[in-house]
C-alpha cells in the first residue's frame, strides 16, 4: 500500500498520453519532494520500495528526461532523483542483511533495480545523456559553472549505477552468444555515442577530475568479458581453441559410451521379479554378523554405508566460498564493439588515465577501495594487449617495478586484513583476488617481453626481473598465500589463479637462474637480542640468606644506623625512590623501594638505607608503610630490622653468563630484522613449498580436474612433480585423499584426456608400493599429512632423523632412564636448600644430559606442570672459607697485570662462583678500590698517521683519557650501544673528518667563539653535578640563544660535538644533543680543558712557540700567564663585572685558578665562565696538566666501535 502523501506527489508529476508526456505545473516541486522523501526513509527503504512498485522511473521520470531536457531545472532535479533511486542495494543497506525480514527488503530493492536497468536498455535516455555531456564538455573551464560540473558528475554516477545492477540469469535465461540486458545496455551506449565521450574524458588532460568515474564505468562495461576471448573476436577460431573444443567433446563422448556400456551390463536377458539377497563376507553390519545385501550384484560396487542416511549439514561458517563472478559470451556485435573500444582505449587513453588514477590513489584523493578498479583495469587491458598484438609501449605506464611494489603492498594489506577482520573476510578475499590477478598479468607481460624480437624490450624485461627476484618479499608472497589459504573465504577461482601465478613465477625464476651463473638476492634474518632488564638488585640481593645469617648481620648494621640517625646532615637528595616519568605503576615502585632498602642493608650500606627509607616516607606517607611522620630514631631502626628480616619478593634478574646456551631461550628476547645478501639456490627455494599446507591446496584444486582447464591441471601437476621428483619427496604425496583422487582419475572413462595426470598418478602409486614392500607402516602413514621430517623418517627408516641430529636433539630416553629419572625426582623434590634439577644431573648414570633436557622430559612425563616450575637458581655457595680467601688473593696477585683479571680468576678458581660474588669478595678484602679496576681492558688502536711524531706528552694524555673510557662498565657499554644504533654510522664517519683542533680553529674563524664557550661551560657544569650527586644520566644541551641554536645546526660544530663524545638526538624521539651518562667528571673536565687549550693556542701561538720550558716551575709560570691573558680577553669581550675583576685579581696572585664552584640555572649562561674555567684547571680535581704548546686530538673509542 502506497503512502497517501507519496501517492499525491507522484500524481502531481504529470501523465503520459500515447508517446507524449504532459507534465503538471508542480512537476518540479513534486520531484524535489520525492528527493526529500528519499532522504528521510527508514531502514527498510520503504519509500524506495513504494516508488519501485509504482514504476515511477519507467512511467514518469524517463519520459520527463527524454522529452523535457530543455527545462534545465527540471532536468537537473530528475537526474538527481534517478541517481538516488538507482543507488546500489549494498550502499542502501550497508551489506547483505542476515536477518530474514531485512534480507527480504534487500532482495525487493534489488528486483526493482533490475527493472530499472531493463527500462534504460534503450537508445533514447543514453542519447540525452550523450548530448548533454557533449554540450557541457564544449565549455571551457572559465565558462563552466559549478552547476555544470555537478551535472556532469551526476550523469556519470547515473550511468555507473545502471551498469552496476547485477544480472538475474534465472529471470533472463540467456545463453552464450545471445543478447542479455547488459548487452542491450552496452549496445545502447554505443549507438548514443556515449562511448566516444568516455574515451574523450579518459584521454583529455583537462578532465582528470573524472578519471576515477570513467575507470569505474569502463570496469562495469567489461564485467562479464574475457580479455583473451575478446581479443580474438572476428579473427576466426584459432588452432588451439579448436583443439580444446575437440578434446572436450571427446571426453564427453567417452563418458557417454562408458555409461551406455554400464547400463547394458546391468540389464539381464530375462527380467526377474526377485533380485536376490547376498551375504557380503568380511563386511560387518550394525551387529557382529556379516552384511546382507538385498540388491543385484551389479550394484554391489556402488554400495556405501552412507546410503539412505541424511547428509550431514555443513555449518554456514564452514561452507566453501561461492563464486561471485561469472563469464559469458555476449552477442557478436557487442563483442566487436567492445574489442574496438579496447583497442582505442589502449592506443589513446590507457597510459594517461592509469597515471592519473595512480596519482589520485597516492595522494588519497580517491574514496576507500578505489584501488580495486585500478587493479582490474591493469589486469584486463594488459591481458587484452598481450592477446591481441603485443605492444609493450601501450601499457608502459603500469609496466615498472613501482607497479609491482604497489600491487604487492595492496595484496599483503588485503591478506593481513582478511586474517584480522573476520567479519569482512570475504570482501577482503575478493579484493585480494583482484590484486593477485593484476600481479599475475604483470608477470605474464614481463614473460612475454622476454620473447620479443626487440633487444631493448628484452633488456627492459631483464631489468624488471632482476629487481623482482632480488627482493625477498616478492619471493615469499606465494608461500604466505598458500599457507593462509582458507576455502571458507577464498573461492576456488582464487586458488586456480594462485596456482597458475606460482607456476609462472617459478618457471621465470628457474629460467633466469639457468641463464645466469649465480644470482645474488636479498635475505632478511631476525637477529635475536636480549631484552634489557629495567631493574636489577645489587649483588648482595641475589644470595638467599638464612634467618640466622641475617640475625648475625644485624648488630653491625645497628651500630651504623644509630650513628646515622643522630647525624643531622644526612642527605636525602641522592636517594630518589619514585620516578614520575616511569611506566611502572606507583604500587610496583613502592614495592621496589622496599626491596632497595633491603638490598642496601644486605650490602652494608646503612646510611643509604636510612636515607632511602626517609625519602620513601615523604613520597608514600599514607598507610605508614615506611613509618609515620613523627617516628623516633629507635622506631626507625626497628623498622629497618623488620625490612631486613622480611622475605620480600624480588624481580628475577638475567641468567648468569656461564649457563648453557640452550637455556637462553627462557630469557625474553627481541627480534630485529637484519638485511643481507646471499647467493640464490633454486632448489633451496623450492624446498620451502614442500609442506603439507601447500600440497593440501593443490590436492583441493585437483579434485575438480574435470572442470579445470588443461593449463590449470598442468600447473598443478608440474608443481607436485617438482616436489616429488626434483626434491625426491614422493612420500610427501602419500596421503589417502590424494590416492582417492588418483583412483577416481584412473577409473574415469575419459582418462585419456588427462594423460599428464594419469602418468603422474601411476608414478606416485608405483613409488608408494615400492616403499610399502619395505616399510609396512606406510599404509598407516597414508592417514596423515606429513612434513619433511616425517618424510625422511618414512623413507630412510624411523629413528634416522634422531641419529642424524643427535647433537641438536639429544639422545632418546630409554625406559630404564625414565624410571631412574622418576625415582631421582621423587627422592629430591622435597629436599630444602637444593636445586632438584642439579641433584638429578649429579646422580644420573646414563648419557650426559643438559638441564633443559631434564626439565622438558619431567614435564613430558607429567611429573611437573610447566618449565616455570624449575627457575634457575643462583650459586648455593654463600660463605667463603679462609682457604678460599687465600686462593682468591693468590689468583688476584698472579693475574692483576693481565688484560682480563676476572676471566683468569673465574677460570682457575676451585670453588666455582658467579662473577658478582667474586667481585664483591675482592672489594671486601680490599684488593681493589672500585669495580672498574676489574673490567676487561681493551687494546688501544694504533695512533693515526695524521698525528705528528715527537708529541709524547699529547699521546700519553690521549692514552689515559681513552683508557678511562674503555674501563666503563660493560652494562653501560651495552646500553649505549643500543642507544647509539641510529647514529653509529654517522659517528664513525665523523671520526675520520677534521681533527678537533682544526675544527675549533675553523669554528672560531667563522664566529662561533661564544657557542664554544657555552659548550665548555655546559661540560664543566655537568661534571660538577655528577661529582656532587654521585649519579649520571644523559643531560641535554638546550640552546637558549639564537647564536647557540645556529651553532648546533652547523655541520663542523656537530663534528666537534661528536669528537667530544656528545650524542646526537635520536630520530623521532629526541630534539637536543645530549652529554652521555657514560662520561665521568674527569673525562668531562678534560674535554672542557681541550676547548680552552684550543683557544689558548690560537691566541698565544706566536709567543708560546718561541718559548721552550725546561723545568717544571717555568712550565707552571707560562701556564698561569696564558690563562691570565685568556681571562683578560674574555673580560674585554663580555664587559667589566665585579666577579670578573675579582677572578682576574685572583689569577694574578696565584699560579693556578682556585674558584669556588657556583650553581648555574641556565644551560646558556656565560656569566660564570671564568669560575668554570678555574675549576676545570684546579689540580685537586685530578685534571692532568697539559703542556701549552702541545695539541691533542680527542677520539671516542665507542664511536669507532
Amino acid at each position: 500500500m502506497m503512502n497517501c502523501e507519496l501517492l499525491a506527489t507522484c500524481s502531481a508529476l504529470g501523465y503520459l498520453e500515447g508517446d507524449t508526456y504532459h507534465k503538471e505545473p508542480d512537476c518540479l516541486e513534486s520531484v524535489k519532494d520525492l528527493i526529500r522523501y528519499l532522504r528521510h526513509e527508514d531502514e527498510t527503504r520503504d519509500v524506495r520500495q513504494q516508488l519501485g512498485a509504482a514504476q515511477i522511473l519507467q512511467s514518469d521520470l524517463l519520459p520527463i528526461l527524454t522529452q523535457h531536457r530543455r527545462d534545465k531545472p527540471l532536468f537537473d532535479a530528475v537526474v538527481r532523483l534517478m541517481v538516488n533511486l538507482t543507488q546500489p542495494a549494498l550502499l542502501c543497506f550497508g551489506s547483505v542483511p542476515k536477518e530474514p525480514s531485512f534480507r527480504h527488503h534487500f532482495l525487493q530493492v534489488l528486483t526493482y533495480l533490475q527493472a530499472y536497468k531493463e527500462a534504460f536498455a534503450s537508445e533514447k535516455p543514453f542519447g540525452v545523456f550523450s548530448e548533454t555531456l557533449y554540450e557541457l564538455l564544449q565549455l571551457g573551464w572559465e565558462e563552466r559553472q559549478e552547476e555544470d560540473n555537478l551535472l556532469i558528475e551526476r550523469i556519470l554516477l547515473l550511468v555507473r549505477n545502471i551498469l552496476h545492477v547485477p544480472a538475474d540469469p534465472d529471470q533472463e535465461k540467456r545463453i552464450d552468444d545471445d543478447a542479455s540486458v547488459h548487452d542491450q545496455l552496452l549496445w545502447a551506449i554505443h549507438l548514443s555515442g556515449l562511448d566516444d565521450l568516455l574515451l574523450f574524458l579518459a584521454s583529455s588532460p583537462a578532465e582528470q577530475q573524472w578519471s576515477l568515474h570513467v575507470l569505474e564505468i569502463i570496469s562495469l562495461m567489461f564485467r562479464d568479458q574475457n580479455p583473451e576471448q575478446l581479443a580474438g573476436v572476428g579473427q576466426g577460431r584459432l588452432a588451439h581453441e579448436r583443439s580444446t573444443d575437440v578434446a572436450e567433446l571427446e571426453a564427453l563422448r567417452q563418458r557417454e559410451l562408458a555409461e551406455k556400456k554400464t547400463r547394458a551390463l546391468q540389464r539381464g536377458n530375462r527380467h526377474s521379479r526377485f533380485g536376490g539377497s547376498y551375504i557380503v563376507q568380511g563386511l560387518k553390519s550394525i551387529g557382529d554378523r556379516d552384511l546382507i545385501f538385498h540388491k543385484g550384484l551389479h550394484n554391489l560396487r556402488n554400495y556405501s554405508s552412507d546410503l539412505g542416511k541424511q547428509p550431514r549439514r555443513v555449518p554456514r561458517c564452514r561452507q566453501a566460498a561461492q563464486e561471485l563472478s561469472t563469464q559469458r559470451r555476449s552477442a557478436l556485435n557487442v563483442r566487436l564493439f567492445l574489442r574496438d573500444f579496447c583497442s582505442e582505449f589502449l592506443e589513446n587513453c590507457y597510459n594517461r588515465l592509469m597515471g592519473s588514477v595512480k596519482d589520485h590513489l597516492l595522494r588519497e584523493k580517491a574514496q576507500q577501495h578505489d584501488e580495486t578498479y585500478y587493479m582490474w583495469a591493469l589486469a584486463f587491458f594488459m591481458a587484452f594487449n598481450r592477446a591481441a598484438s603485443f605492444r609493450p609501449g601501450l601499457v608502459s605506464e603500469t609496466l615498472s617495478v613501482r607497479t609491482f611494489h604497489f600491487i604487492e603492498q595492496n595484496l599483503t594489506n588485503y591478506y593481513e586484513m582478511m586474517l584480522t577482520d573476520r567479519k569482512e573476510a570475504a570482501s577482503w578475499a575478493r579484493r585480494m583476488h583482484l590484486a593477485l590477478k593484476a600481479y599475475q598479468e604483470l608477470l605474464a607481460t614481463v614473460n612475454e617481453m622476454d620473447m620479443s624480437p626487440d633487444e631493448a624490450v628484452r633488456e627492459s624485461s631483464r631489468i624488471i626481473k632482476n629487481n623482482i627476484f632480488y627482493v625477498m618479499e616478492y619471493r615469499e608472497l606465494f608461500l604466505a598465500l598458500f599457507r593462509k589459504f582458507d576455502e571458507r573465504c577464498q573461492p576456488r577461482s582464487f586458488l586456480r589463479d594462485l596456482v597458475e601465478t606460482t607456476h609462472l613465477f617459478l618457471k621465470m625464476l628457474e629460467r633466469f637462474c639457468r641463464n645466469r651463473g649465480n644470482l645474488i638476492v636479498q635475505n632478511k634474518q631476525k637477529k635475536r637480542k636480549k631484552k634489557k632488564v629495567l631493574y636489577q638488585p645489587v649483588a648482595s640481593g641475589d644470595v638467599s640468606y638464612s634467618p640466622e645469617e641475617l640475625q648475625a648481620l644485624w648488630p653491625s648494621l645497628a651500630e651504623q644506623l644509630q650513628f646515622c640517625a643522630q647525624d643531622p646532615e644526612l642527605s636525602l637528595d641522592s636517594m630518589v625512590p619514585f620516578d614520575a616519568a616511569s611506566e611502572v605503576s606507583v604500587e610496583e615502585q613502592r614495592a621496589e623501594a622496599m626491596t632497595r632498602i633491603q638490598d642496601c642493608l644486605l650490602a652494608g650500606q646503612a646510611p643509604q638505607a636510612l636515607a632511602l627509607l626517609r625519602s620513601a616516607r615523604e613520597v608514600w606517607p599514607e598507610g605508614d608503610v615506611f613509618g609515620s611522620q613523627d617516628i623516633s630514631p629507635e622506631e626507625e631502626i626497628q623498622l629497618l630490622k623488620q625490612i631486613l628480616l622480611a622475605p620480600l619478593p624480588r624481580q628475577q634478574g638475567p641468567e648468569e653468563r656461564g649457563a648453557e646456551e640452550e637455556e637462553e631461550e627462557e630469557e625474553e628476547e627481541l627480534q630485529v630484522v637484519q638485511v643481507s645478501e646471499k647467493e640464490f639456490n633454486f632448489l633451496d627455494y623450492l624446498k620451502r613449498f614442500a609442506c603439507s599446507t601447500v600440497v593440501r591446496a593443490y590436492a583441493l584444486l585437483l579434485r575438480s580436474y574435470q572442470r579445470n582447464s588443461a593449463h590449470t591441471n598442468h600447473c598443478a601437476v608440474k608443481m607436485l612433480h617438482r616436489l616429488a621428483h626434483d626434491l625426491g619427496m614422493e612420500a610427501l604425496l602419500f596421503q589417502l585423499s590424494l590416492f582417492c583422487l588418483f583412483n577416481r582419475l584412473l577409473s574415469d572413462p575419459a582418462a585419456g584426456a588427462y594423460k599428464e595426470l594419469v602418468t603422474f598418478a601411476k608414478y606416485i602409486l608405483g613409488k608408494f608400493f615400492a616403499l610399502a614392500a619395505v616399510n609396512q607402516k606406510a599404509f598407516v602413514e597414508l592417514l596423515f599429512w606429513k612434513n619433511t621430517a616425517a618424510v625422511r623418517e618414512m623413507t630412510d627408516g624411523y629413528g634416522s632423523l634422531d641419529d642424524g641430529s643427535a647433537s641438536r636433539r639429544g639422545p632418546v630416553w630409554s625406559r630404564e632412564e625414565e624410571a631412574q629419572l622418576r625415582e631421582l625426582y621423587l627422592a629430591h623434590k622435597d629436599v630444602e636448600g637444593q636445586d632438584v634439577v642439579d641433584a638429578i644431573l649429579a646422580h644420573l648414570t646414563s648419557a650426559p644430559r643438559t638441564r633443559r633436557q631434564v626439565i622438558h622430559h619431567l614435564v613430558r612425563l607429567g611429573l611437573a606442570d610447566s618449565v616455570k616450575d624449575f627457575p634457575r637458581k643462583g650459586t648455593s655457595i654463600v660463605l667463603w672459607t679462609e682457604d678460599q680467601e687465600l686462593e682468591l688473593q693468590r689468583l688476584f696477585e698472579e693475574f692483576q697485570d693481565s688484560d682480563d683479571v676476572m676471566g683468569h680468576i673465574m677460570k682457575n678458581i676451585t670453588a666455582k662462583r658467579s662473577r658478582a660474588r667474586i667481585v664483591d669478595k675482592l672489594l671486601a678484602l680490599g684488593l681493589v678500590a672500585e669495580r672498574r679496576e676489574l673490567y676487561k681492558k681493551r687494546r688501544k688502536k694504533p695512533t693515526p698517521s695524521s698525528v705528528p711524531n715527537g708529541e709524547d706528552s699529547r699521546e700519553d694524555f690521549c692514552q689515559d683519557d681513552l683508557q678511562e673510557e674503555e674501563d666503563l662498565p660493560e652494562e653501560e657499554n651495552k646500553e649505549d650501544e643500543e642507544e647509539e644504533q641510529g647514529w653509529g654510522t654517522e659517528a664513525a664517519q665523523s671520526s675520520l673528518a677534521l681533527p678537533a683542533e682544526a675544527l675549533g680553529q675553523s669554528l672560531r674563524q667563522e664566529g662561533f667563539s661564544a657557542p664554544l664557550l657555552w659548550l665548555q661551560n655546559c661540560l664543566i657544569r655537568v661534571a660538577d653535578d655528577r661529582e656532587e650527586d654521585g649519579c649520571s644520566q644523559a643531560v641535554p644541551l638546550v640552546p637558549l640563544t639564537e647564536e647557540n641554536e645556529d651553532a648546533l645546526e652547523n655541520e663542523q660544530f656537530q663534528q666537534l660535538l661528536r669528537k667530544l663524545g656528545v650524542r646526537p638526538p635520536t630520530s623521532g624521539q629526541e630534539t637536543f644533543w645530549r652529554i652521555p651518562a657514560k662520561l665521568n667528571p674527569t673525562q668531562l673536565r678534560r674535554r672542557a680543558a681541550s676547548l680552552s687549550q684550543l683557544e689558548e693556542e690560537q691566541r698565544l701561538q706566536p709567543k708560546l712557540e718561541a718559548e721552550v720550558p725546561e723545568e717544571q716551575e717555568r712550565e707552571e709560570e707560562h701556564r698561569a700567564q696564558a690563562l691570565r691573558a685568556l681571562l683578560l680577553a674574555r673580560k674585554k669581550k663580555a664587559g667589566p663585572s665585579p666577579a670578573s675583576s675579582e677572578e682576574e685579581q685572583a689569577a694574578g696572585e696565584k699560579e693556578q685558578l682556585k674558584v669556588a664552584p657556583n650553581k648555574r640555572h641556565l644551560l646558556d649562561s656565560d656569566e660564570e665562565q671564568e669560575g668554570d674555567e678555574g675549576r676545570s684547571k684546579a689540580p685537586e680535581l685530578g685534571a692532568p696538566r697539559i703542556r701549552k704548546k702541545k695539541r691533542f686530538q680527542i677520539e671516542d673509542e665507542d664511536e669507532n666501535d
